[in-house]
């Protein structure tokens, strides 16, 4: 039987492959935009910023809540066939608003997407709403006025992505400060494109998530107050690798984190800009690290331990989850 999965970081607008992206884009009669595809079925992009822009012009081309809700719906289904069986969707307001579609339609598709993946796969989901730390202070700050609202009961955390060499996360303390105040979980993303000082930095906001974090690895005393602190980190291998930021999976920190008493889960990031998916993460940990089943599973209970979903919730899940093995 397969190991039970559970996905703590992946971005909504990200898991569009491209068939997908031409598929809406045709629909609302609309191009997609010139640069977004390298080839038929592979993304275009050099580094990090150049990726964060392909990521945009493919985002534009959604425009409607049925996109938001189909987006959901076939990312969710594709994760069940792989054994998940509880994702947290990272969903960008900043995004739907710019293409025209108001909070309250962005969040209802959503939410529409999970309840029909729900019926169909037996998967569950929740929301985090993220802001884009380059789009400046003031827009976090709304992102985490209408997630404090408590706009559906689905939207559960609050999260931070973007240019993080630039936009260091001690500028963004008040948004964290209302979000956490407001009863909702909290991840950041830090320690990817900038150093173990980020992951600093984002220990300082009130959060029991890291997004990545891995550059933690060059500071040992970091390491040392994740561990006692059980800050959890999103760890997500292909992306990383991918991307360059480290050569092989042989050389990513993952397994050593663990072996210091980090707890980690897995995460696809952007799936189709990677060629990566939920499934994938697991398996490459059984392939390149010997991850035994028993691991892969303490894996996924650390996840679900650390979702920002109800307790009732958790309990079920994790119950689900050890029935696989």
């Amino acid at each position: 039987m397969t190991v039970a999965k559970a996905e703590l970081h992946v971005h909504l607008g990200g898991t569009m492959p491209p068939e997908l992206v031409r598929r809406i884009a045709e629909r609302n009669g609309l191009p997609v935009p010139d640069g977004v595809f390298a080839a038929p079925d592979r993304f275009a992009y050099r580094d990090f910023l150049d990726f964060l822009r392909t990521y945009d012009l493919a985002s534009s081309v959604i425009r409607t809540a049925e996109d938001y809700r189909d987006i959901t719906y076939e990312y969710l289904t594709g994760a069940a066939a792989e054994g998940a069986i509880y994702v947290e969707l990272f969903a960008s307001p900043d995004h739907a608003r710019a293409v025209g579609l108001d909070d309250e339609e962005h969040v209802g598709a959503i939410a529409q997407g999970i309840d029909d993946a729900r019926r169909d796969a037996g998967i569950e989901a929740r929301i985090v709403a993220i802001c884009v730390r380059n789009l400046g202070v003031e827009a976090a700050l709304r992102v985490a006025r209408w997630a404090a609202s408590r706009p559906h009961p689905y939207v559960v955390g609050f999260n931070m992505g973007g240019d993080e060499q630039n936009h260091p996360p001690a500028a963004f303390a008040e948004a964290f400060g209302l979000a956490a105040d407001a009863g909702l979980g909290c991840t950041v993303h830090a320690g990817e494109w900038a150093g173990p000082e980020s992951v600093r930095g984002g220990l300082e906001l009130p959060v029991t998530r890291i997004g990545h974090g891995v550059r933690a690895i060059e500071d040992h005393g970091l390491v040392e107050e994740l561990a006692e602190r059980a800050i959890v980190l999103e760890c997500c291998p292909s992306s990383n690798v991918v991307l360059g930021l480290y050569p092989s999976y042989e050389e990513h920190p993952l397994p050593s984190l663990m072996a210091a008493g980090v707890s980690v889960t897995l995460g696809s990031d952007d799936p189709p800009y990677f060629g990566a998916s939920i499934g994938g993460e697991y398996e490459l940990c059984r392939e390149h690290y010997g991850f035994d089943e028993e691991l892969l599973l303490s894996i996924t209970e650390t996840a679900l331990e650390a979702a920002f979903c109800e307790e009732s919730l958790k309990a079920r899940l994790i119950q689900r989850a050890r029935q696989t093995v």
